[in-house]
């Protein structure tokens, strides 16, 4: 993996290369940013860099590489046992195997996960430990990297700390992070950050063209609704994609609604209610966004527009719909079911209020 094939980001492959060249490497380093900004893939390149881009990188089987990242416990281990990432080393190399950018969502899809919580166990961070303390097996640098350490318990998080007041000799953790702010305050001190910015659209625009061979005008709309997301961009991409369910529920509950049929809409809230925690939290995430997209479509000002060509052919006719007079409450609607499903509300509940409080807001007369 080389710094070259990161997407954009060049004043962070800068800084990162000139860390090596002068010989200031921070033992320990915090890579944070937004989902999709390419944070792994430039730990990653960061730490070939380091371990000399040797033939075992392509494969990530380098002795030296060392990785940790949340997991699940499955029914048939014991229960006494805590699981660590070895539980589960060759799904992860399956997945960084099929690139260096990927979400939390595709990890636990890669774990065969359901409902379940990922998190880091202390059992993991015994297993560092041990590692860790034996020497390079090139005479090298030893590099850690912890995807999302904010999903450690509070038991893990302190004997990672341990870890790194005492470092390992010629050690350097990289712990890439999406919500620093949940880790302990003892941890950040004690790391270097980095904050690294969105993709820029045209960089999107620019890999959209050469990587998957897309017109321009294609890869122009994909690059904008990405929002600086390389992980957005290539699933706006993917045939199957969940936004294509959550846009063809978006559209059903908006129909039914205007039509007030409560006994289908009754049913479109049981069938949401049917997903997961996290899967309905980025529903309603995504009606949101049509919602506020649909009320700027009225603007007629195309740079304000981050929609598929699908989602902008329905906002020709439903735009209207949604004007000064309601896209606040409309808001706020999802914003409260949002915080209510993350409270663990009953979920047919919440969206059932959905269905019938939108019913009121867009037959409201102005």
């Amino acid at each position: 993996m080389t710094f070259e094939e990161v997407i954009g980001q060049q004043n962070a492959k800068h800084q990162l290369r000139q860390l090596i060249t002068e010989g200031r490497v921070p033992h320990a380093m915090l890579f944070c940013g937004p989902a999709g900004c390419g944070k792994m893939a430039l730990a990653l390149a960061f730490a070939s860099e380091l371990l000399g881009h040797s033939r075992l990188l392509r494969q990530w089987g380098h002795p030296d590489l060392h990785f940790s990242f949340p997991t699940i416990k499955k029914p048939n281990m014991g229960a006494e046992h805590q699981p660590t990432s070895d539980d589960y080393a060759s799904e992860w190399h399956d997945l960084l195997m099929q690139g260096p950018y990927f979400t939390l969502e595709q990890w636990m899809t890669q774990m065969d996960a359901e409902n379940q919580q990922a998190i880091i166990t202390a059992a993991e961070s015994d297993r560092l430990s041990r590692r860790l303390a034996i020497k390079s097996s090139q005479g090298g640098y030893k590099i850690c990297i912890i995807w999302l350490p904010e999903r450690m318990n509070l038991a893990s998080a302190n004997k990672l700390l341990k870890l790194l007041e005492e470092p390992p000799e010629q050690t350097v953790f990289i712990m890439v992070s999406e919500d620093p702010g949940r880790l302990l305050e003892t941890i950040r001190s004690r790391t270097q950050r980095f904050d690294f910015k969105r993709i820029s659209e045209e960089d999107i625009r620019t890999a959209l063209i050469q990587q998957r061979g897309l017109d321009d005008d294609t890869a122009q709309r994909i690059a904008r609704i990405s929002a600086g997301s390389w992980t957005q961009a290539l699933d706006t991409l993917s045939a199957g994609n969940e936004n294509h369910m959550f846009f063809d529920l978006f559209t059903m509950l908006m129909r039914l609604a205007y039509s007030k049929r409560v006994k289908e809409l009754k049913k479109w809230s049981e069938s949401i209610a049917a997903f997961g925690r996290e899967k309905q939290k980025r529903m309603i995430v995504y009606c949101n966004r049509m919602v506020r997209e649909s009320f700027m479509y009225n603007f007629h000002c195309p740079e304000l527009s981050y929609m598929t060509h699908d989602e902008e052919n329905f906002a020709k006719r439903f735009a209207p719909f949604i004007n000064e007079y309601n896209v606040i409450e409309m808001t706020e609607m999802f914003e409260h079911a949002l915080r209510d499903i993350s409270q663990n509300a009953n979920s047919k509940m919440v969206f059932f209020d959905i269905a019938m409080q939108t019913i009121i807001l867009i037959t409201r007369k102005k």
